[in-house]
């Protein structure tokens, strides 16, 4: 008898864990609670794969030997809660995907950088000649190019939501780019589960693997101090003065030595600039050096990236008012590095589904930098609340294209407007990438 595989929902990981499944002889249902997307269902019809959409049939589901859920679905559904009750194994994608490959994995985690990090990567490795696939939060289903292609390295960025379903799966490479308070509502609001979440990245590694992370980060660097960890650490810092850095920045210069053999870069150089970027930089350095790539082809990646769209993007320039979508900021401390990273009077356009977020380590930097607070969010009040008193006016918005008129009117000649949400974007848009389109169409649009 065949393998009775069920997967929960049908986006980019549940639909290339359908599949993978059918490619492996598994019997596959997929069943969504919602609608299906119009390109994922015709992938279904054209594989020919079994699925619902609009509902779940409990018994089918339950008839499966194996549930794979995509990370957008908590592990409070009822469905789930119901096949742990009948003690039918729940996985992640990258869990499964990961069974049908020999490829080498670099995985990136962390509450910020990790896109970036990950495209960095990816970038560096592509350029230099190696048979590399890009998946995880980013790119196609990892599940999907296991089951069409054969790659010799994969370079993921997981989230802690598919981590939180990963048992078996190992990273011979593990990049933690830091840990800062983030989708608390999943995880009872409880810190201490976010973080233990995140350290799942180093499960089932041995002294055989890396662990690249940032001891600049508090909560990181605590949790290394009290950890058993198995695989060889390769911690970097910004300024060096922790303790053995592998990477830090001295004199204006990235500096990384592996094995006794300094890589050296000049800030200058680098495509990506600000602090919080040549962390990432640093990390995927690090992880570059350990897969042995020449030193000239890593320069010449880290020196021609093209960053990714909707983190710190400058729009345009209209009558002297620079527009920049930071849409992908969706927690405190990607918008706290965003208002770090400005130099200019700021009209901030900030809120949407509040996560459980702490504002306070915003206070000084809204402060001395921001002029304006235009809330976009069916929802405001935890955010005016947070800042009423800190900022000369706060407004309130229900759409990008009010958003950003509203602040183009109250805008002068040398200020910077600020999509930097701090928050995720589901109450008025589908994702933070449509919430970064329209922002920008608006712009465009003055």
């Amino acid at each position: 008898m065949s393998r009775k595989i069920a997967i929960l929902g049908a986006g980019e990981s549940g639909v290339g864990a359908a599949i993978l499944a059918q490619s492996k002889g598994m019997e596959t249902f997929l069943s969504d609670n919602g609608k299906i997307k119009e390109k994922y269902a015709d992938v279904l019809s054209n594989s020919g794969i079994a699925y619902e959409e609009g509902k779940h049939t409990i018994d089918r589901i339950l008839d499966a030997d194996e549930i794979i859920k995509s990370p957008g679905i908590p592990s409070t559904a009822p469905i789930v809660k119901q096949a742990e009750a009948k003690g039918i194994p729940v996985i992640s994608e990258i869990e499964f995907a990961a069974r049908y490959t020999r490829a080498k994995k670099i995985c990136i985690t962390g509450s910020n950088g990790k896109t970036t990090t990950t495209l960095l990567t990816y970038h560096i490795l592509k350029n230099a000649g190696l048979n590399v696939g890009l998946a995880g939060n980013v790119g196609k289903s990892f599940a999907q190019q296991v089951a069409e292609s054969n790659f010799d390295w994969y370079v993921l960025e997981i989230s802690s939501f598919q981590l939180d379903n990963m048992y078996d799966f190992k990273a011979e490479m593990a990049v933690l780019t830091n840990i800062t308070p983030d989708h608390l509502d999943r995880y009872d609001h409880d810190f201490n589960k976010y973080i233990e979440s995140k350290f799942r990245i180093i499960r089932n590694q041995t002294d055989q693997d890396a662990f690249i992370c940032n001891l600049d980060d508090e909560v990181t660097a605590e949790q290394i101090s009290r950890r058993q960890i198995a695989a060889r650490c390769y911690p970097f810092s910004y300024d060096g003065k922790k303790g053995p850095e592998i990477a830090f920045v001295d004199r204006n210069k990235l500096i990384v030595t592996i094995n006794n053999d300094p890589f050296i870069m000049t800030l200058e150089e680098l495509a990506l600039q600000g602090r919080h970027n040549i962390y990432n930089s640093m990390a995927a350095t690090v992880a570059a050096r350990l897969t042995e790539i020449r030193k000239e082809s890593i320069k010449q990646s880290l020196s021609d990236f093209q960053n990714v769209e909707h983190r710190l993007e400058y729009v345009a320039r209209i009558h002297g008012i620079d527009f920049i979508n930071d849409s992908k900021a969706t927690n405190v401390n990607s918008t706290w590095f965003a208002l770090e990273s400005i130099d200019k009077p700021a009209i901030w356009i900030a809120g949407g589904v509040d996560k459980g977020n702490d504002y306070s380590k915003l206070f000084d930097l809204v402060r001395s930098k921001v002029k304006a607070l235009i809330c976009l969010g069916t929802d405001n009040s935890l955010i005016i609340e947070a800042f009423t008193g800190k900022v000369g006016a706060i407004y309130e918005t229900e759409s990008a294209e009010q958003a950003v008129m509203l602040a183009y009117s109250i805008g002068k000649t040398g200020d910077v407007v600020l999509l930097s949400p701090a928050c995720a974007s589901f109450d008025l848009f589908e994702n933070y990438e449509d919430r970064g389109e329209q922002f920008k169409n608006a712009v465009h649009r003055l």
